[in-house]
């Protein structure tokens, strides 16, 4: 299979799925809208999941894991939320196949094997959840109830692109319980904070926290809180969510707790989640025509070596030198490959390591072990220099941190440079059919008027900034009064 790529400008979609195939992050699977995440791509995901689990536990929280399967009596129990995932759910309703009398060899679903209550496959784990946070919770003692788990979960999506969106995907859901509601809503803020700051942290993408509006929120919340970024083609995709939930679930699935004064009250809720769409976002915040970038905290391959030789004496020469420069690497936690395989010339090599967004390579030949030297070529600039051996663990660690550092300030210079502020719809619809990227409007607070902006435009509000100051306005649409400003955009 050729490794190059459709460019960026020509079809940005097309390069999107080239790219997560011809890197090896992932392909379609034999089960529609689903994906096999590959051993490199998973190899990211792993790295972002260790990160996050660790910011997780850091502020208090626990794993567990609950059932893949929802009675659909207990799925019905939050009437706004079981309306708001309906349409997506896949639904268990017989427990064993038989031989099919009519096609020998063939089996068919034995109709004597009905189950008695129908099992939805979560789409989201509220309901199974709080049906077990009842049993868990008695008394005030008993609060906060912080609760993460790892999991997968089938929403049956029918238009589907790798790692955007799948009809199966990976993620983490929060579930908590607090004793106030103060508290719950600090924790969801919390909860939002520790995802932009992994957002932007380790995946070097600035992202803007805002609240969603009532239509966008997630179904059953009181309030959604989000991370929004934007990708290089100036559609935003929202990166995470965190949820005040209120006294919903817990009055939907009667979780009571005696409080201080001996008086029962309901539990106040949260649930927050991110998913293997941050793939997508990594890779189309980052990447170029040539392949992967990859900042350097999520690689799985910080730096590679690559020996070119000619005989096995100098194999085995520069092969004791990188195993060297391989030992004082990873005394600094930095991950480090030497490519020694005998199938692939180096330049094959190099072009895996391009396409793959391998940080930084290094080359050694003969000419660089009688110099003491090496060659370092970073990825993300595509610049080559000539380094000194007994300088080399320092360059590395320094140009590892330089590169996480351009990639951040790249892309809040693209995000910076596509956030226009308009104040007529003719404005509006100019800047985001020739500028696209985030627009600044004023909206008059009113579903119809957000609902009749999407049906005209295809442009949605991503959020309504947190940062954002009260200001005079009129909405861009209705000309009725606006008290703030929100962001508008094109979305995945």
């Amino acid at each position: 299979m050729s490794k190059k790529l459709t460019s960026r400008a020509s079809d940005y979609s097309k390069w999107y799925n080239e790219l997560v195939v011809k890197a090896d992050l992932a392909e379609n699977s034999a089960v529609r809208g689903c994906m096999v995440i590959k051993p490199y791509g998973y190899a990211i995901w792993e790295k972002m999941k260790a990160e996050l689990d660790k910011m997780f536990k850091e502020t208090g929280h626990q794993n567990a894991y609950f059932p893949l399967f929802v009675p659909k009596s207990l799925f019905e129990a939050e009437e706004k939320n079981a309306e708001g995932f309906a349409k997506e759910c896949a639904v268990v309703t017989h427990y064993r196949l038989q031989n099919d009398p009519d096609n020998p060899g063939k089996l068919r679903v034995d109709p004597e094997a009905r189950l008695e209550e129908e099992l939805v496959v979560r789409p989201t784990s509220e309901a199974i959840i709080w049906n077990t946070y009842r049993n868990w919770i008695q008394s005030y003692r008993d609060l906060p109830l912080l609760i993460n788990q790892w999991a997968n979960v089938v929403r049956w999506e029918m238009r589907t692109r790798l790692f955007l969106r799948t009809a199966e995907f990976l993620w983490q859901e929060g579930h908590t319980a607090h004793e106030t509601k103060k508290e719950a809503v600090a924790e969801a803020e919390q909860m939002n904070n520790v995802y932009a700051t992994f957002a932007e942290k380790f995946m070097a993408i600035p992202v803007i926290q805002g609240l969603k509006t009532e239509s966008e929120r997630f179904a059953g919340a009181v309030e959604t809180y989000c991370i929004e970024a934007l990708m290089q083609d100036g559609k935003a995709l929202q990166a995470g969510t965190s949820h005040f939930l209120g006294q919903n679930f817990a009055k939907a699935f009667d979780v009571k707790f005696a409080n201080k004064e001996g008086k029962q009250d309901y539990v106040w809720a949260t649930s927050w989640g991110v998913s293997t769409r941050l793939m997508g976002a990594l890779i189309m915040t980052h990447s170029d025509d040539n392949g992967l970038v990859l900042p350097p905290s999520l690689a799985p391959n910080q730096v590679v070596i690559v020996p070119i030789y000619k005989s096995e004496e100098d194999l085995s020469a520069i092969t004791e030198v990188a195993n060297s420069i391989m030992s004082d690497l990873r005394v600094k936690n930095i991950s480090v490959k030497f490519d020694g395989r005998t199938t692939h010339r180096p330049g094959a090599k190099f072009a895996q390591h391009e396409l793959q967004g391998v940080p930084l390579r290094i080359a050694i030949g003969p000419k660089d072990l009688a110099n003491g030297t090496v060659e370092l070529a970073r990825r993300d600039t595509l610049t080559k220099e000539i380094v000194a051996l007994d300088s080399l663990n320092d360059k590395v660690e320094v140009l590892l941190n330089e590169i996480q550092e351009t990639l951040f300030n790249k892309a809040l210079k693209f995000r910076d440079n596509h956030t226009t502020e308009v104040d007529t719809f003719e404005e509006f619809k100019e800047v985001l059919e020739t500028k696209t990227g985030f627009i600044s409007a004023h909206w008059d607070g009113t579903n119809e008027t957000e609902d009749k902006i999407k049906e005209l435009t295809k442009a949605t509000i991503r959020c309504i900034p947190l940062e954002s100051n009260e200001e005079d306005g009129v909405c861009v649409y209705s000309g009725k009064p606006s008290k703030r400003r929100v962001l508008f955009a094109k979305a995945y």
